[in-house]
């Protein structure tokens, strides 16, 4: 009993205790429960405002993403944004990256647990790669900043968006004439709007396609009738919710009708790319298909370079280098077969496995060069690596098979043709450009055919003439023919 309290009066110091000791530990569960954000790395919050974007783990493109994210962040330094860069990062991010962006990019990292979405199920295939992206709803535990600008990683700033900063408590663009979209929307960060959202969460509201978006939107329905942004220009901030400018998340798809950015609904600031995920500006492949891919990787060249991809990329080029070198000595070829002569029925099936060898060794010729090269190194340094190796194999194919050099290298010239003209510079609009890669494929065409037919004659040739299928255990005639292989 302590010295000098009457027993009332400990009895209600320890109820006080109690009940504080028991707030505590409820909220520190509530806390575990609902992920809110553990820590935080990077530098404290200098601003009033803040840029921010979210990264999780779990998906086959993570390392895509984090580099995507870096050159995102840096481009706002470009731009001159006068706002923190913050990073809402899931626990299970690899410690280096988040070090990397702290320490080089001067990103404010916050680490956070992953939000349980409860419509996963729902999500099925492709869509998978959207369960965490609930963890967007962080963005309103950021209550040092009065606004954020919260932006998927596949967004380019052409320039500054401060403005945005002036927007009320909720504002995102219209891309979809009925649905906004959520690469990029402005919120007043707020513990009492993030603790309904876990609410709606648990009660499972509305949820059109099981990630952020339908949540959003079931959040805000209304927003398609608020009245457009236009910043004041005393530099005051609104307050309720607005639509922004179809500038400030330009699809690049509309890009790709004119060749040019041209968007009358606000200023042209941010470029996104919600098409499908496999031409995302970021891989090698994107560039000359899609023009747009050279200024990402413009970005990202200035800002962070390949060193990452340097070394598959030299040890890929040597390996081709080795396949050319002993392809050339060693000279494999059709005299090195030999089987037992069968009835013309046996023999004419094996001809057949044959040809079918020649047209899959073909196939993996110009398929196995696309997949080993890394995905987010430079376009140019892509395609030049990639014709490198299918060249090195196909050579390799010409000479175990022994087909003619021009017949199967067609293919070869033809997609160097082709990336001349997609990369063609002088089109006046996307219209003429497609039209005139669709006039291009149509020429060459006959010429494909034309080789494949080549290919397989000569094929059926070699395996018609008796010295190159001897029988087994007989010895081999050394003729005249044959020394020229």
């Amino acid at each position: 009993m302590a010295a000098g309290l009457p027993p009332a009066s400990e009895r209600r110091l320890a109820a006080v205790l109690l009940l504080l000791l028991g707030v505590t530990a409820a909220a520190a569960s509530a806390g575990e429960r609902r992920g809110l954000a553990a820590r935080v790395e990077g530098p404290a919050a200098r601003r009033r405002h803040a840029y921010a974007a979210m990264m999780y783990m779990g998906t086959p493109r993570d390392y895509e993403f984090y580099v995507a994210v870096r050159v995102m962040m840096r481009s706002l330094t470009r731009v001159r944004a006068d706002a923190d860069r913050v990073l809402i990062a899931s626990a299970d991010v690899p410690r280096d990256w988040v070090r990397a962006m702290t320490e080089e990019d001067g990103v404010r990292v916050v680490i956070v647990e992953n939000l349980r979405n409860p419509y996963a199920s729902s999500l099925g295939g492709i869509n998978r790669r959207f369960k965490l992206t609930l963890n967007k709803l962080y963005a309103w535990t950021l209550v040092d900043y009065e606004r954020v600008v919260m932006i998927d990683s596949d967004n380019i700033f052409l320039q500054n968006t401060d403005e945005l900063f002036q927007c009320g408590q909720f504002c995102a663009v219209f891309i979809n004439p009925c649905y906004f979209h959520t690469g990029l929307f402005v919120l007043q960060p707020s513990m009492d709007v993030f603790k309904g959202m876990l609410h709606d969460l648990e009660i499972g509201r509305e949820n059109s396609d099981g990630a952020d978006q339908g949540f959003l939107v079931g959040c805000y329905p209304d927003l398609l009738d608020k009245p457009m942004f236009h910043p004041p220009e005393n530099g005051t901030k609104l307050n309720g919710t607005y639509r922004l400018p179809l500038g400030y998340q330009m699809d690049a798809s509309y890009y790709y009708l004119k060749l040019h950015w041209h968007v009358p609904c606000g200023p042209n600031s941010v470029i996104t790319f919600p098409s499908a995920p496999w031409f995302k500006p970021w891989y090698w492949w994107s560039w000359p298909i899609l023009p747009l891919g050279l200024s990402w990787h413009k970005q990202r060249w200035d800002d962070l370079g390949y060193a990452a991809e340097m070394p598959v990329i030299l040890m890929e080029v040597l390996m081709y280098i080795v396949i050319i070198t002993i392809t050339r000595l060693a000279r494999p070829g059709m005299t090195k077969l030999c089987y037992n002569r069968r009835p013309e029925k046996q023999n004419a099936l094996v001809q057949w496995l044959i040809k079918m060898t020649v047209i899959v060794a073909m196939v993996a010729a110009y398929s196995i060069p696309f997949f080993v090269i890394p995905r987010t190194v430079h376009p140019i340094m892509g395609w030049s690596i990639y014709l490198f190796g299918a060249l090195a194999l196909s050579v390799l194919v010409i000479n175990v098979f022994l087909l003619p050099p021009l017949a199967v290298l067609t293919t070869w010239l033809a997609i160097v043709g082709m990336l001349f003209v997609m990369a063609f510079p002088w089109y006046r609009d996307g219209v003429v450009r497609v039209l005139a890669i669709f006039g291009y494929a149509f020429c060459s065409a006959p010429f494909l055919w034309t080789s494949l037919v080549r290919m397989m004659d000569s094929l059926q040739t070699m395996l018609e003439r008796d010295p190159f299928f001897p029988r087994l255990g007989e010895p081999t005639q050394d003729t005249e023919f044959s020394k020229l292989y």
